[in-house]
Order: structure tokens, then C-alpha cells, then sequence
């Protein structure tokens, strides 16, 4: 296992944005509203030579408008349990909190190496003003300010002293990363746990709890995976803050970098506008999904399988080759089989085809797929080549791009699919004008 580093402190201090400075991107979600990091935010990044993981963390002794305090809390608990090394974060211009002092007092007394951190020192006086910071008992208070990144390079080098001995081996990316998406309260955070028969992630009825993408790293069968928890998706005239419209960002960004996506559709309520949306999102992306309907203990009584296999195919056409799965994610029935199905979806789009066998189906296409275009306006295919996996990315030379259909294309997909071994995953085909063509 590699060092885990924890950021704790009391609430708006600037844990995440001390996570995103280290990360050297955004991966949590900042705002001055207290109470924004909810779960535990973690990612792999290299500190001086060395790969840890960095764990962001709720505010402690924060008041959540969704009372969800001792959620909060107990993942603040396994994340300091967890680490080897915690960066207690004040706030240098602020002074000695209340706060402040029962985190201290959480932290003396442990067994895991304790680092004082006064962030928003951007100036020398506030440097030369932290004397009262040493009446937490925690040593001497190194001076950042990570919203600028003064003072980050030499925490950076302390930090990692501080770190076991032993050279930390630099892990290989997972064998999969995998994106748990779709509308409030359809059950996300209920399947990841049900995943890792964990409580990892906020499990509540309160619309919205989950806020960043959260990752959580685990093994089954001895291969390595990472979840993604996304925040629930909404239709834009219903965010109300700058916290929703990022959390809504990440969502999107986490389609976009992982490797299949978990569509969870709600059995009780159906497929909604907002669900056609997200099939659009994942469809833009060429992401291999599974499509798992949620809560089927409550609609196996009114429907079965094939039924609804049927429904979902008229309201998601563009996922119509999607396998489906039928689960109970919070008794954890038939979520692990969802792992199955991922790896088979992941297996397929990393598959690379010869131009011979390419060709021949796109032979096959012209043979089967009879278009009528208008005269000079026909679109033709001269040769096919496969770019890359993950997903399957097809350039086809041909005359005009713009001479082919909306229509055409996905019977050309669609065929490809079948003729090819990627039958239940996106392909994506980039149309290219051959040279010399007018």
C-alpha cells in the first residue's frame, strides 16, 4: 500500500483547496459556503519522488444543513485512522479557533505523525504572527498559502520526510475505473458501499449529499478497481449555487476519464428526461455502459425483466446494445455481478481489429446499407483503420463527411458492432475527407 497523507481541520480553512494545490488540478470542489467536502476525497499524486494518496476531509465540528454531522464525522475518523501522516490546517489570520483547539486536542495523544499547517500566510506579517499557534501542543506551524502556492514546495519537502522509511513502489493504475452515474437519489452511494460491503461514501435520503466525485479504490478476485461516486445530476434551471454547478462538473468529468460507466436508472420511478440526458452525456463520450436498474425489489412485483429490458430500449434507443442488471443496492442484491459485467464491456473496447478484418465489414456495410442521396451528394467509404481502444476509434477515409446522414452513421456503427468484437460498446468513428477529394 502507498503513504496516505490526511487534511483535516475545522471547516473553511482550506482543506481543498490545499488537496487541489497538491493535485495540481481540481479535483474537490472549493467555496467559501463551510460544509461543501462532505465524503472523503482522495487521489494518487507523486510528492517528492514519492506516490501517496491524499485524502481531503469534511470540516470538523461543522453543522450540516442536511444533519449529517456524525456521517461526516466518521469519515473524517477512518481517514485519520487510516494515514500515516495528517496536515491539520488553520487558518494563520485568523488565530486560534475554539475549533481548533478540539481538533488538537482529537489528534495529541496518536500514533500517526502530526503536521501544523497556518494556511492564507500570504504576507510577511502574518508570517512573523503565529506564535499563539503553538499553544495546540502540535509543534512548530509551517506557513502556506495554498490558494498561491507560497510556502506548498517546502510543506511538500517536509511532508515527505515525514513519510515511512521505505521507498514507497509507485502503484500501477487500476485495471479499471469505473463511473457510478445518474439522477439524485437513484442510489449511487447505496451501490458503492453495496460494491465494497463498506459503509465508504454518505448514504442519505436528502437529495444532494453527495457534492464531489468521490473515488474509492478497491480489489476484487486480486485485480484492482477504482468507483467513482458522482453527485446526482440535475437539469440546469435546477441548480441553485456555484456548489451544484461544480458538482455537476465533476460528474460530467468523471464520464469522461474513466474507463466504463455504471448508468443506475431508478426501477421505481423510470426512465425521466434527465436520464435521456445522461444516456446523451455517455453517448458523447463513447463510454461502455452498463445500465443497472436500482431498487428492483420494490418493481419485480409489477414487471419482469424482459419487460422492462423492452421499456428501456424504447427510452434509451441510443444505449439500446447496453447490457442491463437488475439490483437491490441496499441489500447488495446482484451488485458484485455488475463487476462481471464491466470487465467483459472493458475487455471488448480495448480490442484492436487488423484493416483486412476492418475492411471486409465495411464491404459488408456497402452490401447491406442501401442510402438514397441526392445526385453528386453520395457519401462513399474508401478504407477504414482502427486508431486507438478504450473506446474503439475507427477513421474512415471518405469523400464528403458532410454527405453522411445522421441516420447513416449509426447504421454504419451499428453494423460495425455487429460484425466486429465490440458488440455491446460505443465505437467511435471520426469521418475524414480523403486528400484530392473536392
Amino acid at each position: 500500500m502507498i503513504p496516505r497523507i490526511a487534511i483535516v481541520g475545522r471547516p473553511n480553512v482550506g482543506k481543498s483547496t490545499l488537496l487541489n494545490r497538491l493535485a495540481r488540478r481540481r479535483v474537490s470542489i472549493v467555496h467559501d459556503m463551510p460544509g461543501v467536502t462532505r465524503d472523503r476525497v482522495s487521489i494518487d499524486i507523486e510528492l517528492g519522488g514519492k506516490v501517496v494518496e491524499i485524502i481531503d476531509t469534511g470540516g470538523i465540528g461543522i453543522v450540516d444543513e442536511g444533519e449529517l454531522d456524525e456521517d461526516i464525522h466518521a469519515q473524517i475518523d477512518v481517514a485519520i485512522g487510516s494515514a500515516e501522516l495528517i496536515l491539520f490546517l488553520v487558518d494563520g489570520r485568523a488565530g486560534v479557533h475554539p475549533l481548533d483547539e478540539r481538533v488538537a486536542g482529537m489528534l495529541r495523544g496518536g500514533q500517526r505523525e502530526i503536521m501544523l499547517v497556518a494556511n492564507k500566510c500570504e504576507a510577511d506579517g502574518t508570517r512573523d504572527d503565529l506564535g499563539e499557534f503553538y499553544s495546540l501542543g502540535l509543534g512548530d506551524p509551517h506557513p502556506i498559502a495554498a490558494a498561491h502556492g507560497d510556502g506548498v514546495t517546502e510543506l511538500i519537502e517536509a511532508a515527505v520526510e515525514r513519510l515511512p522509511d521505505e521507498e514507497a513502489e509507485r502503484r500501477a493504475d487500476p485495471t479499471l475505473r469505473i463511473a457510478i452515474v445518474g439522477r439524485r437519489n437513484a442510489g449511487k452511494s447505496t451501490f458503492v458501499n453495496g460494491l465494497l460491503q463498506e459503509e465508504r461514501v454518505i448514504v442519505s435520503d436528502i437529495p444532494g449529499t453527495t457534492r464531489d466525485a468521490v473515488d474509492v479504490r478497491f480489489e476484487k478476485d486480486g485485480k484492482e478497481f477504482v468507483a467513482v461516486d458522482t453527485a446526482g445530476i440535475l437539469r440546469k434551471a435546477k441548480l441553485k449555487d456555484d456548489v451544484e454547478y461544480y458538482a455537476q462538473v465533476r460528474s460530467m468529468d468523471a464520464i469522461r476519464r474513466c474507463d466504463v460507466v455504471i448508468f443506475l436508472i431508478d426501477g421505481v420511478h423510470g426512465v425521466s428526461q434527465l436520464d435521456k440526458r445522461i444516456a446523451h452525456e455517455v453517448m458523447l463520450r463513447h463510454r461502455p455502459v452498463v445500465i443497472a436498474v436500482n431498487k428492483w425489489d420494490l418493481v419485480k412485483d409489477h414487471s419482469d425483466t424482459e419487460k422492462y429490458e423492452e421499456y428501456l430500449s424504447k427510452q434509451l434507443p441510443a444505449l439500446h446494445f447496453a447490457p442491463v442488471v437488475f439490483v437491490t443496492a441496499k441489500e447488495s442484491k446482484n451488485v458484485a455481478s455488475c463487476i462481471g459485467l464491466v470487465q467483459s464491456l472493458a475487455k471488448q473496447a480495448s480490442q484492436r481489429v487488423g484493416t483486412g478484418v476492418l475492411n471486409r465489414a465495411i464491404d459488408t456495410i456497402r452490401e447491406r446499407v442501401r442510402y438514397r442521396a441526392r445526385p453528386g451528394k453520395a457519401p462513399k467509404i474508401y478504407f477504414a483503420t482502427q486508431v486507438d481502444v478504450l473506446p474503439p476509434t475507427v477513421v474512415l477515409m471518405v469523400n464528403r463527411p458532410g454527405f453522411f446522414a445522421p441516420a447513416y452513421k449509426r447504421a454504419i456503427e451499428n453494423h460495425l458492432r455487429e460484425l466486429l468484437p465490440f458488440p455491446e460498446v460505443p465505437i467511435h468513428l471520426i469521418y475524414r475527407r480523403r486528400e484530392g477529394e473536392r
